[in-house]
């Protein structure tokens, strides 16, 4: 759940009851108002009809200030116009603290105790440091107490009402903020255009590469393969030649003469005969 999201519908029944309050009751409805517990927004009962109409009232026009300081303002401004305003009892009093410390938490995050102690005129730092955890338990603020650096360390907190003369300065900042954000996402996009270029570009020369790698290997392959083609012909030429056999060697008469001259000119001849040759020399 997120912080602070039970609260938002806490103020709907003094805004109904509003509609049909009016001075004293509209005052008293006021004070019930800032002393109920989960109630810590308040500009829509401060902009009800009957609300606005105390400020018309000498008797109650100090009511209507008293809600504006718990709906925008801060304990120390209750302090500097504590004269002219109604007196606070304990529960109010611990209320306008905590939303004083969440008025700091957004402007700061992390707030020195010593500042906390000045501000929410709270004398010591246990004191200090048990408002600060009821506040948390309140699911109003989140944060970690630092002791040792005596600080608190905000992590989130909800927000508060907003006064109408600051509505301008929030909008020049949500156009600022806008304006920084649309330059960002430009650049963003713009480097992603790059990167995605880039990218295509590289898997492109990828693409090279391993074709012409694939290529000279491919080269490389067939060469070694004819290479290999040839050793083998050459071996197997090699070995048909030495491979002869008995019958291979015959003998040879030389051709005229009486028979006692071929016999005497008789001749071994070694060769690997094909039946054409041999047929040639059995003819003689």
């Amino acid at each position: 759940m997120e912080l602070g999201s039970h609260l938002a519908t806490k103020l709907e029944p003094f805004v109904l009851m509003s509609k049909s309050a009016k001075g004293a009751a509209a005052a008293k409805l006021v004070l019930d108002a800032i002393s109920a517990p989960g109630v810590y927004f308040f500009a829509e009962l401060l902009d009800s009809p009957n609300v606005k109409e105390l400020t018309i009232s000498e008797q109650y026009r100090a009511h209507h200030a008293l809600l504006e300081v718990f709906t925008y303002k801060t304990y120390q401004d209750y302090l500097q116009y504590k004269v002219a305003l109604p007196e606070l009892s304990s529960v109010q009093t611990t209320k306008l603290k905590h939303l004083s410390l969440l008025s700091y938490a957004v402007q700061q995050r992390v707030i020195p105790y010593s500042f906390l102690q000045t501000n929410l005129d709270i004398p010591t730092i246990r004191q200090l440091e048990d408002l600060i955890i009821d506040a948390i338990y309140l699911d109003i603020i989140r944060g970690k107490l630092d002791q040792k650096e005596q600080q608190f360390e905000v992590e989130y907190t909800i927000g508060r009402d907003v006064p109408p003369e600051a509505i301008t300065d929030i909008l020049a900042s949500l156009e600022n903020w806008s304006s920084t954000t649309a330059t960002l996402l430009q650049a963003l996009d713009s480097r992603l255009v790059s990167l995605a270029e880039h990218n295509a570009t590289k898997a492109r020369e990828d693409a090279e590469h391993e074709e012409t790698l694939n290529s000279a290997l491919k080269e490389v392959a067939d060469r070694l393969r004819e290479k290999q083609n040839a050793n083998k012909r050459s071996a197997g030429g090699a070995a048909g030649r030495k491979d002869l056999r008995d019958e291979d060697w015959m003998d040879v008469d030389e051709p005229g003469g009486s028979e006692a001259s071929r016999s005497k000119n008789r001749k071994y001849v070694v060769a690997p005969f094909s039946m054409n040759r041999l047929k040639r020399l059995k003819a003689y």
